[in-house]
Formats: C-alpha cells, structure tokens, sequence
C-alpha cells in the first residue's frame, strides 16, 4: 500500500508531544511527513522544518495557509496532526476539515467546550475522519482487558479504580510545557483534569465499557499562585450501578508517569499499571492471582492485534501512539478500526471536565456529566 502523506500543526522546536507523534508515524510505515506549520513564530516554523528535514516550500508560517495549499495540490496531505496546545486544536481542526482533510488530533478535544461543539459541528459537517490521539487506549493488554470484561469474564462490574499520578509541577517551574499547561487561556479552565484527568477517564469508560451517571468532585492548586488545579478527587455514579474513583495530579511527589486502573466485577478483577504496561494481574473470585503477559498465553483476538516485537520485549508509549496511527490510516483506506477514539470521545471528556469544575465549585455537589 501507497504511504498515506501528513501534515502536522505545532510540534516544532522545544515542544514534547510534536517528536512522540512523528516518531510514532513512522514505526509502522504507513505514513510520510512531509508538510508542517511546526510554529507560529515563522523564525521558529522554518528552523523546526530544517531540522527534520521537511521541504521548505511545505514549511507555512500558519495553519490556515497550510491548510488551503495542501487542499489544491494533486500530492497534498491526507491528514494533519494537530499537535498544538489546547486553545488551537479549535481553529486548526475545523480549517482542516473544511478543506477537506482528515485530522489527528491529542487531546483533549479543546479549551472551552464553546470551541469543542464548533469542532463537533464541523466534523458533522464534513466526510473527513476526525481521531483524537488517547493513546493509553491502543496498548495491547488495554484493548485484551476491555474484550475480556465484554465477554462476561470479569462478571458484571461494579468497581472501577483509575489514577493517573506524577509530580513535574509539584513546584511552580518554567519551560514550554509547564507554561503553557497552567495557563487557562491555553490549557482551559482545567489543569490537571483537562491534560492527564481526561487520560483516566477515557481509559476507565473504554476498558469498562461503562459511562459514567454522576461525579462528585475535589480539585485543589496546590502551588500558591497557580490558576489551574494540580490535584483531582473524583467519586464516580456509573450507569448501572457500579461504583468508582479517580485521582489524577501532578504534585504527587515520587510518581512519574503512574497511570493505574483496576476493576472489579463479581467474578474476577484486573489490574494493569502504564509504568508496567506488559503485565496484567487477573484474579478469579477465591482463585489465585494470574499474571497475563502482553501477546502472552490466553491472549485473545484483540490483545494480539499490533505486536511488532517477540515476547519478552517490551513495547509501551511509542507503540501505542504507532497503533492509532496504523488504524487511524486504516479508517482512511475505509478499513475497520473499531476502538479509535473520536469526536465522541472527545466531547465526552470534555463534558467530564466541565462536569468537574462545576462540582467542585459547589463543595463537591453531584453532578451530571
């Protein structure tokens, strides 16, 4: 199969996520970078273009130029990456998809949930596909955990536990990505429940299956001065009556990247841990505890899909951003990719955060998402 081209918006020079997208474009081959509006300071744009070696006629100073060049030429992109922070995703996507663009974009879905329904309402409007990058969604024993609670084995669920924990802005620091994350111009209103709050709670819905009825939730900043929160209490009303909680923060000394999730059902309970992610420990009401290995023995249909290395090498972050990627390019050759995240996704999380402010605003009240 043709390599499908992209484009990507932001991404340039001392960015983070920008590198972790391009390198997971590649692992799999199905895709050539070959456009970008890496930065809006044009200096920076053609610099950051340079160093990656992009065609300097396919480097723009601004997305929307971008956008309406790559739309008219007969080798124009496929899809963009949108890799901006929060308060461009908005612009960025609808000026793709009205050119008639597929587009990638990280999460989440925008600043203000005025800016998400404008996405949501150019999406309808369109026949492009829209994916939104929850990355933690595409790793091998995530997708083997949600088909296994979909075919009963876990009974019916009625717990779920998911915290997402690290510590980089325990104290107030500088630098591009702790600038622009604590500032609710950029970010949206939400801090840490906007930027890794939104990871666990697409991970819990999308292993669960479950949709959450009400929340109940504590946001704090804990570094004076700091306008966004930095630490998340959330009690969880799932549809149907389980019952569960998140914690998401970025002040808890120790932790670096601790995404965790257990659920618990009548019949057995799962536990998988992202610092870990090739190990998953499933236990049977009165059984002992098995340890399920990524692509290892009882490994069904979905838990074998996208393994690119033998086991006992282990395959976590890149690899899974490479998933999405390869179905992302799937869903564009009009293949089946069932689990990838979308404007659906998007929204929903959206609500979640609005959900959580507002709760916390009213002393922890319950609320709807």
């Amino acid at each position: 199969m043709a390599r499908l081209r992209l484009g990507m918006v932001g991404g340039g020079q001392g960015a983070l996520i920008g590198g972790i997208h391009r390198i997971a474009a590649r692992i799999d081959g199905q895709w050539d970078l070959v456009a970008g509006a890496l930065s809006s300071d044009p200096d920076r744009a053609r610099a950051s273009a340079a160093e990656i070696g992009l065609d300097p006629a396919r480097s723009y100073a601004e997305f929307a130029e971008m956008a309406r060049a790559e739309a008219g030429r007969p080798d124009g992109i496929d899809a963009v990456a949108i890799v901006t922070p929060n308060h461009l995703h908005a612009p960025a996507a609808i000026a793709f998809l009205q050119a008639g663009i597929h587009v990638i974009c990280d999460k989440p879905l925008a600043a203000t949930m005025e800016q998400a329904e404008a996405i949501a309402a150019a999406v309808a409007a369109s026949d492009r596909q829209f994916i939104l990058t929850h990355n933690y969604s595409a790793y091998p024993l995530i997708r083997q955990a949600r088909e296994m609670v979909a075919a009963g084995e876990l009974g019916e669920i009625r717990l779920v536990h998911v915290e997402y924990v690290q510590d980089w802005l325990a104290e107030e620091t500088g630098g591009k990505q702790a600038e622009w994350r604590t500032d609710p111009a950029r970010s949206g209103a939400g801090g840490c429940i906007g930027d890794i709050g939104t990871h666990a709670h697409n991970l819990a819905g999308f292993v669960s299956g479950l949709d959450v009825a009400e929340l109940s939730a504590d946001l704090q900043a804990f570094v004076p001065g700091r306008r966004v929160d930095d630490n998340v209490h959330v009690m969880l009303r799932y549809e149907g009556g389980a019952r569960g909680m998140l914690w998401a923060s970025q002040v808890a000394v120790g932790n670096g990247n601790a995404l965790r999730l257990r659920i618990h059902g009548t019949k057995a309970g799962l536990d998988w841990a992202q610092e870990d992610p090739n190990r998953m420990t499933f236990t049977r009401f009165g059984g002992p505890a098995q340890i399920l290995t990524r692509g290892g023995a009882g490994a069904g249909p979905a838990g074998l899909a996208h393994l690119r290395t033998p086991g006992g090498h282990p395959e976590g972050y890149l690899e899974a951003f490479a998933t999405l990627y390869a179905e992302a390019a799937a869903r564009i050759r009009g293949e089946t990719a069932e689990a990838l995240p979308g404007i659906g996704e998007g929204m929903a999380g959206m609500r979640f955060i609005a959900a959580c402010l507002r709760s916390s605003a009213e002393n922890a009240a319950w609320v709807a998402p």
